[in-house]
C-alpha cells in the first residue's frame, strides 16, 4: 500500500474549497451506501452529511463486493474490522476519511482523488494537533486510525539504515526513525526527509492500519507526518515491506 507522491502540505491544503475539493465528484454524487434515515452512529450521521464522505462510503461498498482477501482470511472479519475503524472515528472527518480510504486500499481500488482528499485532511488536523502542543512534548505513537501526535526525528538515513540521509545515493531510498519508536520508509528519495534534519519536532498522523494480513503480521501502518520545521511532509509505511510480504 503506498499514497501518492502527491503529499506537499501546503498544495494539498490549496486544493481544499468550501464544500468540496479539486478533482473529486460533485456534491450531487450519489451516496452513501446506507440509508441516512437510519443513521444512528455520529460517524453515520458525518458521512451522511457531508457529500464527500458519501460519494467515497459507496465507493468502498462497491470494491467489497469483488474483493478476495489475499491470505486466505474471513472476508466478512475484515470487513467488520473496517467497520470498526470508521466507526471509532465518530465524528472526526479527517479520521473517517482515512478509514474509508484504507478500506479502499484493501479491497483494491483507491482513485487518486480519495488519497488525496485524505491527505488535505489528515495534514490540516496535523497542525491542529502542533498548535495545541505548542512545545513540541513527545507524544506516544498513534495506536488507531486518525489519531495524531507530536514526536521528533531520531535518525535519517537511506531506506536499509546504512548510510546517512544526506550522503546517499538516489537510489538508496529514504528512512526516518522517530523518538517516540515510529519509522518511516521508502524506496525513493523522499523530499519531505531530505529536506528534514534530526531532532527536529514532526507530528505523525496514523492513516492506514492493513486489515487484509497473515496471523501476527502487522507491518506496513501508514503515517502522515510532516516536519513542523522544514514543512516538508511525507504518507510512508513503517516497514519495506507490507505484511505478508518478503
Amino acid at each position: 500500500m503506498r499514497f501518492s507522491n502527491r503529499t506537499n502540505l501546503l498544495l494539498a491544503l490549496a486544493t481544499m474549497v468550501a464544500g468540496g475539493f479539486l478533482g473529486m465528484p460533485s456534491a450531487k454524487a450519489d451516496g452513501p451506501s446506507f440509508d441516512c434515515g437510519k443513521a444512528s452512529l455520529p460517524t453515520e450521521k458525518a458521512i451522511c452529511a457531508d457529500p464527500q464522505l458519501s460519494a467515497i462510503d459507496l465507493l468502498v461498498a462497491k470494491a467489497y463486493k469483488g474483493f478476495e482477501p489475499a491470505f486466505g482470511g474471513d472476508k466478512h472479519k475484515i470487513a467488520r474490522r473496517l467497520i470498526a475503524d470508521r466507526n471509532a472515528c465518530r465524528s472526526d472527518t479527517a479520521c473517517i476519511v482515512s478509514a474509508l480510504n484504507n478500506a479502499l486500499q484493501t479491497y483494491g481500488n483507491a482513485p487518486s482523488w480519495v488519497q488525496d482528499y485524505n491527505v488535505a485532511l489528515i495534514g490540516k488536523k496535523a497542525l491542529d494537533a502542533a498548535a495545541r502542543n505548542p512545545g513540541h512534548k513527545d507524544e506516544p505513537l498513534p495506536s488507531a486510525i486518525g489519531q495524531c501526535a507530536s514526536t521528533h526525528i531520531k535518525t535519517l538515513t537511506a531506506r536499509l539504515g546504512d548510510d546517512p540521509l544526506e550522503t546517499a545515493t538516489p537510489d538508496a531510498g529514504s528512512a526516518a526513525t522517530f523518538t517516540n519508536g515510529g519509522g518511516s520508509v521508502s524506496y525513493d528519495r523522499e523530499a519531505g526527509l531530505v529536506a528534514s534534519k534530526v531532532g527536529e519536532p514532526v507530528v505523525m498522523c496514523l492513516i492506514s492500519i492493513p486489515r487484509d494480513c497473515p496471523k501476527d503480521d502487522d507491518r506496513g501502518r501508514v503515517y502522515y507526518a510532516i516536519d513542523l520545521v522544514a514543512k516538508g511532509s511525507w504518507a510512508l509505511p513503517d516497514s519495506q515491506h507490507m505484511c505478508g510480504g518478503a
